[in-house]
């Protein structure tokens, strides 16, 4: 009897990959960072992150329960969505608040829409969109690192003006270290790039959009960021806000990226054109989140026509 051959359409992709080994690898990859925020921000970030945690694991293993699907949170796809969902919330936020953010990406974006892989925007981003929405005011209560101080952000320091809020702006190395009000995981710059080198390492993710968003964000603001043409404080740019936790943890999701290389070109240049917009532009300081999400829905269309063509499947024309 003659043997059966499986026949597809290309590319043929083989890979020893799994999920849980990817998944595995970003939530190692964001052990720098936690340690950072738990060390800035202390008890109140630990809080937070078991919070959501335990919201996004319990939410899919009782949404698989209910759906009567297979259990997946053995997948740690729910860790690193609880995760980042922490890593992008104020540590002063309240536990209850983070709680139903972690139930909103689980349920909401990623359960209802077919689980992991057939979600359209990165659910823990959609999450934090959600919740600013919703309670602004906690959203937007920044702490100061160890004292708990009540403070501004950087980014929101460049946007006023330090003169204005009778603040001086925060050091580079402060910056690059995380000693600076923010977001959980989102401050310290040399925790997030020891975690991308590790991706990096282990191949979960490629340099093209981080670098093209970063890239695009440091132009951007060099050009338009200044008092002047061409006098924008680059760095300052780059080291502040949740441009590196994006660029790297966020913006490289799988199911909500392009999979060409010309469309992570375009995605990366779309969220750091975004990003400066809202930015320099718009009314809230920060734009890293919503610039993901709006090319999350414009992804689609990027694929479709960056798409390689067929070798030997173009209609010929007269």
């Amino acid at each position: 009897m003659e043997k059966g051959f499986l026949a597809s359409s290309s590319p043929h992709i083989r890979s020893k990959a799994s999920t849980p080994g990817i998944m595995k690898d970003v939530v190692i990859a964001l052990m720098p960072a936690l340690a950072a925020g738990i060390y800035f921000f202390r008890l109140k970030a630990l809080l937070v992150i078991i919070v959501t945690l335990a919201a996004c694991i319990g939410a899919e293993y009782v949404s698989n329960i209910l759906m009567k699907k297979r259990q997946t949170i053995g997948d740690y796809s729910a860790a690193v969505t609880g995760l980042l969902l922490a890593f992008n919330l104020p540590p002063s936020i309240p536990l209850w608040i983070a709680a139903v953010g972690g139930v909103f990406a689980i349920i909401i974006v990623k359960q209802l829409f077919g689980g992991i892989g057939h979600n359209f925007m990165n659910p823990a981003l959609a999450a934090r969109a959600f919740l600013l929405a919703s309670w602004p005011v906690q959203m937007t209560l920044w702490t100061s690192p160890i004292d708990g101080v009540s403070s501004a952000t950087p980014l929101a320091l460049i946007k006023k003006g330090a003169e204005a809020v009778d603040g001086v702006l925060p050091s580079y190395m402060s910056l690059f270290s995380g000693n600076v009000a923010g977001c959980i995981g989102e401050t310290s710059v040399i925790a997030l790039l020891l975690g991308a080198a590790y991706l990096f390492y282990k191949r979960v993710i490629m340099p093209i959009i981080p670098l093209g968003f970063i890239a695009t964000v440091a132009i951007m603001t060099w050009i338009l960021g200044g008092n002047s043409l061409f006098t924008g404080d680059v760095l300052y740019h780059i080291l502040s806000g949740g441009l590196m936790l994006g660029a790297f943890f966020m913006a490289t999701d799988y199911a909500t990226t392009p999979s060409t290389m010309k469309g992570m070109l375009v995605f990366g240049i779309g969220c750091g054109l975004l990003t400066s917009i809202i930015r320099l532009y718009g009314g809230y300081p920060e734009g890293v989140s919503y610039s993901i999400l709006l090319m999350n829905v414009a992804a689609p269309l990027i694929e479709r026509y960056t798409r390689p063509k067929t070798f030997g499947g173009e209609i010929a024309h007269a």
